[in-house]
């Protein structure tokens, strides 16, 4: 894949995250900070400058699409749109119409697309489910708080037992990420909904699945900018080679530098347990400010457990997957 494809693609992934106009500001500057990064890459496509011709429509749907020869890079483009535009729930129908213009445009029929909208579907079930609804309570800036006088929280299970639950959790998540297989990526949040969960419930406390996701962006880990950050360190690493649906290159050679979702999954874990211990009082940029200094040290373990993720990673299928984010 050269980097034109590899360009139009992300072009396509990016219109996915606008298509329903209603992303906030929060979330398109997370993304322009992740095409900037992605940017400096060896021989990576000018992803700053594409981030900026979507935006401002300097380039189309159908000029991207129409670069994509190959069945499977169309196949692919597609794949990487229905994961962004499914990371914050349901499609809304905007996206859905986004989305059959984009099958058109990219000439795919309905047979090449069923069997990953399926299980698109089932990942987004399976992401509804993670986290139980719950009682309701107050915010502030959109991250949960205790009403009333703050107390720190003891858990009810030891804080090694917590450490290690994060421990797995990251691993799982960073073996996710080194899959090829766009499914692969879409289980990576539900993965951090139910770990979040787990956490505050230790806590005593059951937030529902929208709370979670709010204490999640507030920490600066948007959920589309999410996808588009593996997605994009996966095809500009070649890990993907030139087709969607097959396993490409070499796990263990790709590994060094594609773990990013232990970091994220490993700070995000750290950062819930502080929060929940300590009354859930921190506003949304001390959230912010902690997960980042959290995920620095994050960064430095992906070394440490890289041979545990490229372990899990060549064990891992879509049912046990699937068996994890349900809780079986």
């Amino acid at each position: 894949m050269n980097p034109e494809q590899q360009k139009s693609i992300l072009a396509i992934a990016l219109f996915a995250a606008f298509a329903d106009g209603a992303k906030h500001d929060r979330e398109r500057e997370e993304i322009r900070r992740i095409a900037e990064s992605l940017g400096g890459e060896a021989g990576a496509p000018d992803l700053a400058r594409l981030y900026q011709d979507v935006l401002l429509k300097r380039v189309s749907v159908g000029t991207a699409a129409a670069t994509l020869v190959e069945p499977g890079e169309r196949q692919l483009a597609y794949e990487m749109a229905v994961c962004v535009c499914d990371a914050d729930g349901r499609q809304s129908e905007a996206e859905q119409r986004f989305l059959d213009e984009l099958k058109a445009l990219l000439k795919l029929d309905a047979g090449q697309t069923a069997a990953f909208e399926r299980e698109a579907d089932v990942i987004v079930e399976l992401s509804e489910a993670a986290a139980p609804a719950a009682a309701a309570i107050t915010t502030a800036a959109g991250v949960a708080v205790a009403s009333g006088p703050v107390v720190a929280a003891q858990p009810n299970v030891s804080e090694a037992e917590l450490d290690k639950s994060i421990l797995n959790y990251a691993l799982m998540n960073g073996a996710l990420e080194l899959l090829p297989q766009s499914w692969a990526s879409m289980a990576i949040i539900p993965l951090q909904i139910k770990m979040v969960y787990g956490i505050g419930r230790a806590h005593g406390v059951s937030l529902d699945q929208g709370h979670i996701k709010e204490f999640i962006a507030a920490a600066g880990v948007g959920l589309t900018s999410q996808y588009l950050e593996q997605f994009g360190r996966k095809l500009l690493g070649g890990l993907l080679g030139k087709a969607a649906g097959k396993t490409f290159g070499n796990i263990g050679g790709a590994a060094t530098g594609m773990a990013f979702s232990f970091a994220t999954t490993y700070a995000l874990g750290q950062l819930a347990k502080r929060y929940y211990a300590g009354g859930r009082v921190m506003n949304t940029q001390v959230l912010r400010d902690s997960f980042q200094n959290l995920l620095g040290p994050a960064k430095q373990m992906q070394t440490q457990y890289l041979p545990q993720i490229q372990q899990q990673a060549g064990t891992l299928d879509m049912g046990r997957v699937m068996a994890m984010v349900r809780g079986a």
